[in-house]
């Protein structure tokens, strides 16, 4: 039977969205580039408020999109835990990035009040905060940690990347973040987080930058290749051959 993963892309697709409708074809570039056949199902925060294990279950890799402030900020995080917790590959771009922040504050190191000041600005414990100049549409520098499998992914140690986003990791806390075993891997000119991963799992990696912006056909992102390569890799990978969609149905 044919290998074809599947693939669960959370949050509230919105087709005009350029993070959004670049998702679709970033992860075709990158199919197409391993030989892998997927299908995807884009699920609402608001699916996953309740019952995540059992409507996640399905899944070889969970991708949380940008997007936010999400219709469920706590849907979103129960699928990010539900990922962290039961070794699926994850990603988490953007929005994605800055709530698997907050979900790792609040369920690892301990900050139970931990919050994105998008949805609570005058939270007392702020792992998330608004950025002082907004990075929409801006291509910048990300400096990689030397020997971090996010270097190796690149097979590199600088790169360029472009952002969508107005929040980003509050650096009174990174420090907190690194220790605790969520490793800032990439920083910006001022060593501000921009990618995080979590060397523990197979794969649990999180970018401030939104990667399917730069994928193309002849150069796939490699991140995207290496999420669906760890997706491939896990050993319950989805045999099957019907439609994504009548999974959870």
């Amino acid at each position: 039977m044919t290998q074809r993963l599947a693939l669960a892309l959370i949050g509230e697709y919105t087709p005009s969205f350029e993070p959004h409708a670049k998702m679709d074809e970033a992860l075709d570039h990158a199919g197409s580039t391993l030989g892998i056949q997927y299908e995807h199902q884009w699920i609402s925060t608001e699916e996953v408020i309740t019952g995540v294990s059992d409507k996640l279950a399905p899944f070889d890799a969970i991708w949380i999109a940008p997007g936010s402030p999400y219709r469920s900020m706590n849907g979103a995080l129960n699928a990010i835990r539900h990922a962290r917790e039961n070794e699926i590959p994850a990603l988490g771009t953007c929005g994605g990035c800055q709530h698997m922040v907050v979900e790792y504050a609040r369920n690892v190191l301990g900050f139970q009040d931990a919050e994105h000041a998008e949805y609570d600005p005058y939270a007392s414990t702020l792992f998330v905060t608004q950025l002082t100049c907004s990075l929409v549409g801006q291509t910048m520098d990300v400096f990689l940690t030397r020997g971090s499998r996010a270097a190796r992914i690149y097979g590199q140690t600088n790169t360029k990347e472009r952002y969508y986003c107005n929040f980003g990791i509050n650096p009174a806390y990174q420090k907190e973040l690194d220790a605790g075993g969520f490793h800032i891997v990439g920083r910006d000119s001022n060593g501000e987080a921009r990618v995080l991963l979590l060397p523990s799992h197979p794969f649990y990696l999180a970018t401030l930058f939104v990667p399917q912006l730069t994928s193309t056909k002849q150069h796939p992102h490699p991140i995207i290749v290496a999420f669906l390569e760890s997706a491939r890799s896990r050993p319950r990978a989805a045999f099957w051959g019907g439609d994504v969609s009548q999974l959870n149905r």
